[in-house]
């Protein structure tokens, strides 16, 4: 356990302020002490996975930091079922998963987050979600109790759930057998796109906003209000992807709130579209 431990070297974006405690818990046990600890003091808390697809403010988050990951990471196939630790990073569960012969998750490999995260979020890309493949998630709720809630019992829409104030521990998937020579070769292809259509290599959150429906991205959106490029401080729209914003190397928070706002009053402007974030933004 840390005291105000910045958060910027455990989000993809880099950037964040410190929190009162970063708690690094390396079992289930851990967590419940890290949630005791939150609720002994009085403090707000949160789980937090590889980073990404959030914005830590500036100021930081004044309360417990629950990163999960090692120790939490387990993975193992039990016929076409995989039992995945919520820490297990994703493109590591598709690769995993690809290389034993199974198909369902290849598509995550360009997920960069962790099972947790995309359970709780219903992450997906390239036309695949964890609602689709999942069929139990053992979680902990506030109190530090461990249940396990069945797939029917979840409501999943686009990157929501409704698993609400629980952490994620561990997830069930439903696989099919496929031929791992097969799935490589699609994963192979899905990095090369990955790789030349978005600025993978600069720090970022993932999406920014979330895809409105309709025959319009809000990648396409932005782009066609000419915002590519557009930069506070820091932060830019990255000139790859309109619906990434970079950081460039010295952004703030405040410089991608900035950026945020200029492009959903810009995109509503001139096309009437209202962008939500997919993005969570943390802290005080």
């Amino acid at each position: 356990m840390l005291e105000n431990e910045p958060l910027a070297r455990y989000t993809t974006y880099r950037i964040g302020g410190p929190a009162r405690f970063l708690v690094q818990p390396a079992d289930a046990e851990d967590v419940a002490k890290a949630l005791d600890l939150a609720q002994e003091r009085g403090l707000p808390w949160m789980a937090l996975g590889l980073g990404s697809n959030v914005l830590v403010k500036d100021a930081g988050f004044p309360g417990v930091v629950i990163r999960i990951g090692k120790g939490l990471d387990r993975f193992e196939m039990k016929g076409a079922t995989a039992i995945v630790g919520a820490g297990l990073a994703t493109p590591l569960l598709a690769r995993r998963t690809a290389e034993a012969g199974f198909a369902g998750v290849e598509r995550f490999i360009g997920i960069p987050g962790t099972v947790g995260g995309g359970v709780y979020m219903n992450a997906g890309a390239h036309g695949a979600e964890f609602a689709e493949v999942l069929t139990e998630a053992t979680v902990m709720d506030a109190k530090g109790k461990v249940r396990s809630v069945g797939r029917k019992q979840i409501s999943f829409k686009y990157r929501a759930s409704n698993l609400g104030n629980v952490i994620v521990l561990e997830a069930k998937l439903a696989l099919i057998e496929e031929p791992p020579a097969k799935l490589k070769e699609l994963q192979a292809r899905l990095f090369r796109w990955r790789k030349a259509g978005t600025p993978f290599d600069q720090p970022c959150a993932g999406s920014v906003f979330k895809n409105p429906g309709g025959p319009r991205t809000a990648g396409v959106l932005i782009d066609e209000c000419g915002l590519k490029g557009f930069t506070i401080g820091g932060a830019q729209v990255s000139t790859l992807h309109a619906n990434y914003i970079v950081n460039t190397g010295t952004a703030t928070a405040s410089d991608v709130l900035k950026v945020i706002d200029h492009v959903r009053k810009t995109v509503a402007k001139k096309t009437g579209v209202e962008l939500e974030l997919e993005v969570k933004v943390i802290g005080a």
